[in-house]
């Protein structure tokens, strides 16, 4: 087995460690809480898993193919993932802490920065927000096309890059909302259709999940179906960038990412209703996790053992 592969096996066993430690706490949640566990809405990512695992399990050990078994194996880490992910930031916003939203308006004015502005831009140019939103939308898609085009490129090892910067954002994300939360921008302003007649966010179906996490009336643990929730940092801003940076290698498609994903970032103050201050948070968390990331991948290919190469038996002389 060559460096690295298993630079790329250890990187694995990590991955799955964090998966398995966010699993945990969310299954230990419902007996030291009131929230209960939807066990129907973790089917789909959990039957999807599996049979990535096995696709995985395949083409590492049976017919060898590390780019086929690389590419189903990191879809299933970011499935699994997310799976429980959502919940545990459900958790973070079950803390009830002091809103920050004051603190994060003030500090966009300090900046500058007109949110307000760009609403009024956006509503008097509708056709530009109906193009944005589907951008704002895709990011589900874009992170498992990295995952493909990594994989099939052959960049292994930064493709678990990616995975754990993913990953990192997420988790550091969630433990700043719980100790920082935020409503988001339209609910401070208390933004009605008289404020934007012709913009309504994509994240306006989070906000009764958000008020019930808070006041103790929402206490379903879910997977699909989930709400994205928050606010400071912006994780959507974060996985922006390190899809841009996890295809910058990929000459093909390196300017559509930063075009892309560029247009994302603009998108997300209205779409995402979060302040300037959470987007330009995220980016610099995104860069702080890419630098970590790679810094874990380097000391794993540093320390896997060199290549070995194996004489066959020459018998019968």
């Amino acid at each position: 087995m060559d460096r690295e592969a298993v630079a790329s096996r250890r990187l694995d066993g990590l991955i799955w460690a964090m998966v398995a430690l966010v699993a945990a706490i969310v299954l230990i949640a419902p007996a030291v809480s009131s929230f209960h566990i939807v066990w129907r809405a973790f089917i789909a990512p959990a039957a999807t898993c599996s049979l990535l695992l096995a696709v995985g399990w395949f083409y590492r050990h049976w017919r060898r193919d590390p780019r086929l078994a690389s590419g189903a194996i990191c879809t299933a880490q970011v499935i699994a993932f997310a799976a429980v992910g959502a919940p545990l930031s459900y958790l973070a916003a079950s803390t009830s802490l002091p809103l920050y939203d004051h603190a994060l308006d003030s500090i966009d004015r300090a900046l500058g920065l007109d949110w307000k502005g760009l609403l009024a831009w956006m509503n008097a140019s509708p056709a530009i927000y109906d193009v944005l939103r589907p951008i704002y939308l895709s990011l589900t898609l874009q992170m498992t096309t990295v995952v493909l085009c990594l994989a099939f490129t052959g960049r292994l090892i930064w493709l678990r890059v990616y995975t754990l910067a993913f990953f990192l954002a997420a988790l550091i994300s969630i433990a700043i909302s719980a100790v920082l939360p935020a409503a988001g921008v339209w609910p401070y302003y208390a933004l009605t259709a008289v404020d934007s007649p012709h913009i309504l966010p994509a994240v306006s179906t989070s906000w009764p999940v958000f008020d019930g996490l808070r006041d103790g009336t929402f206490r379903s643990l879910v997977a699909v179906g989930s709400e994205g929730i928050i606010t400071f940092p912006s994780l959507h801003a974060a996985l922006a960038v390190i899809v841009i940076a996890a295809l910058w290698p990929v000459a093909i498609l390196r300017w559509v990412a930063l075009a892309l994903n560029t247009v994302m970032l603009i998108a997300t103050p209205i779409d995402g209703s979060h302040y300037f201050i959470d987007v330009i948070a995220g980016v610099v968390l995104a860069a702080l996790c890419l630098v970590a990331a790679s810094r874990i991948a380097q000391a794993a290919k540093r320390d896997a053992p060199a290549a070995t190469v194996l004489v066959p038996h020459l018998a019968g002389k």
